[in-house]
């Protein structure tokens, strides 16, 4: 084969492998004091999504070392379509998307990407003042919120049973404050705690509450 047939055969295979590509948008923060003080959320069309983080296993001690955390899960599909739509409100994150006014407080380095068999994009600010930006940036650390409570459940529930009332209620709070989101994600662990007579009876309560709520996400996004 030619080096010209080889060539072609290469550019058609990489059209190919780009058009193919599944549309993903990527929310990364690097906010250092912070807990986690890094956090990356990949969300495809197809609903895959993954994080990957640093937070703490314990919210109490702030002296406890950071460890990286790594989840694989499937976004419901009103999610999903929210965060493309409002990718697509804010252009793909094409152009600038930081905002020009001076002495903002600094709340961390975050990057929006957007991926598929066109583009691939990425934008960093600290803070927006495009609405979509600013509403896919609450959703995205709402989630990361949501997975740290989950990690955080799961570790409790096999090695500090006590501590789980306070991550519950903690929990519980970021709710009621509209701070959580796609609570399904953690259900396992919610509907693990609610089901275990060896809990006490308050904890359990309060895990069922919350898989009430996000039975209540899930029949939204359904």
């Amino acid at each position: 084969m030619s080096r010209l047939a080889c060539a072609f055969v290469v550019l058609a295979g990489w059209q190919i492998a780009a058009a193919q590509a599944v549309p993903t948008v990527t929310f990364t923060l690097d906010f250092p004091g912070s807990d986690p003080s890094h956090y990356a959320i990949s969300v495809s069309s197809d609903r895959h999504a993954s994080y990957e983080g640093n937070g703490r296993l314990s919210s109490k001690y702030d002296s406890e070392p950071a460890e990286n955390f790594q989840l694989t899960f499937t976004a419901s599909p009103e999610l999903a379509t929210r965060i493309f739509d409002l990718a697509r409100k804010a252009h793909y994150f094409q152009g600038e998307i930081e905002t020009r006014k001076k002495g903002l407080a600094a709340t961390g380095a975050k990057t929006l990407a957007y991926r598929d068999g066109e583009r691939n994009v990425q934008a960093e600010y600290n803070y927006s003042p495009q609405p979509a930006v600013q509403e896919l940036t609450r959703i995205f650390q709402s989630l990361s919120a949501t997975l740290e409570f989950g990690r955080r459940l799961e570790y409790c529930y096999h090695y500090q049973k006590l501590a789980l009332d306070d991550e519950l209620k903690n929990m519980e709070g970021f709710a009621k404050q509209g701070d959580l989101q796609e609570l399904s994600a953690v259900a396992p662990i919610l509907q693990k705690i609610a089901d275990d007579p060896s809990v006490i009876n308050v904890v359990r309560y309060r895990a069922r509450r919350l898989l009430l709520q996000a039975g209540k996400d899930l029949a939204v996004g359904q």
